[in-house]
């Protein structure tokens, strides 16, 4: 039997992903998001970061969870005399896993233009040095879908330098249940938190302890969980992608406790008390270390909090790439949420 909220994870996703967000540009995400927890029956407060903080009630061993809204993306760094947009990364975003993509280029009054990220002269039947050439930031460019070839009329477009550039994300779900696309970190958490509290909502459920989400907006350059933490807050679990690759015990199939990340490990007594909580609810989980990685609850101490901090999430392969994680996954995630938490009648 297909699990209650996979469908409304999987359309809450897919709605997330087609609005645009990268690193400080959240305002609509942030926007459509609050419509949705309202329309689950929750009032959502605006942090002045932009982020969202939700209380969803309970008693008691306060715990926050986080998501973050903000993705990968680009930023206009020049003009160039050709017409086209040299750019420079925000967050951890790769040459590698964006060349040829289509992109959109917000201007600062409202204006959205099209284009492509391509190494500059991209054509191999031209470049003879195609095979040998390095590709960096400083020789690709976003070449526009406008008729354009010099820096004088790409200005007159409207355009500067400040520029937001958004990867076109192309989500799709397979019959076989992949779900696949760029940003499913975070994207995909968001759906499973929303998720969670509506199937809250929908039972007339609350926690069994005190509650709050906090959707953060500046995940991806480090400092999203830095803030707006409750005062009564002792735990801090973030919902993040759970890392698929060589030496991991991870598939997309699988919910991911970490024990420890670049920053160290985290809080012993949430990983066993995850752990138990996902042997409690027969879940297919694995324990695993990220070598290269850091969450929101990783900020959150080190910006001074006095907490617990814990991270779990589905399976992503090809992390900050073309993603691919899995319903499985993202079903796992929600039930040891479930599981982690525990709820009592309203």
């Amino acid at each position: 039997m297909k699990p209650v909220y996979q469908d409304f994870m999987i359309d809450t996703m897919m709605k997330l992903l087609a609005v645009d967000s990268p690193t400080g540009m959240t305002d609509a995400a942030g926007d459509t998001a609050a419509e949705m927890i309202r329309e689950i029956g929750y009032d959502p407060v605006r942090t002045e970061k932009g982020g969202l903080v939700v209380d969803l009630g309970g008693s008691g061993d306060a715990i926050m969870l986080s998501a973050h809204l903000d993705t990968l993306g680009a930023m206009v760094a020049e003009i160039k005399p050709n017409g086209r947009l040299r750019v420079l990364p925000l967050g951890g975003l790769r040459v590698e896993n964006t060349e040829a993509e289509n992109v959109r280029v917000y201007t600062r009054d409202g204006r959205v233009y099209t284009g492509t990220y391509q190494l500059y002269n991209p054509s191999i039947h031209v470049n003879l040095s195609y095979d040998t050439e390095q590709h960096t930031f400083d020789n690709m460019e976003v070449v526009l879908d406008e008729f354009t070839s010099s820096r004088e009329e790409t200005a007159a477009l409207g355009l500067e330098n400040g520029e937001f550039v958004c990867f076109d994300p192309r989500p799709t779900v397979t019959e076989r249940g992949y779900l696949k696309s760029r940003f499913l970190d975070d994207k995909l958490c968001v759906a499973i938190l929303l998720a969670y509290a509506k199937d809250l909502r929908d039972r007339g459920a609350v926690p069994a302890r005190r509650t709050y989400l906090h959707f953060t907006v500046y995940e991806e350059v480090g400092h999203g969980g830095a803030g707006s933490v409750p005062a009564d807050v002792t735990e801090f679990l973030a919902l993040d992608m759970g890392c698929v690759g060589e030496g991991l015990r991870c598939t997309e199939r699988n919910v991911s406790i970490c024990a420890k990340d670049k920053h160290g490990p985290y809080s012993r007594r949430m990983v066993d008390g995850l752990v138990a909580a996902a042997k409690r609810a027969g879940l297919d989980y694995v324990v695993d270390v990220y070598p290269r990685y850091g969450s929101d609850a990783d900020v959150a101490l080190k910006a001074g909090y006095d907490i617990r901090h814990g991270l779990i999430g589905p399976g992503v392969y090809a992390s900050h790439g073309y993603e691919r994680s899995h319903v499985d996954g993202m079903n796992q995630t929600f039930e040891l949420v479930k599981a982690y938490i525990g709820e009592r009648a309203a």
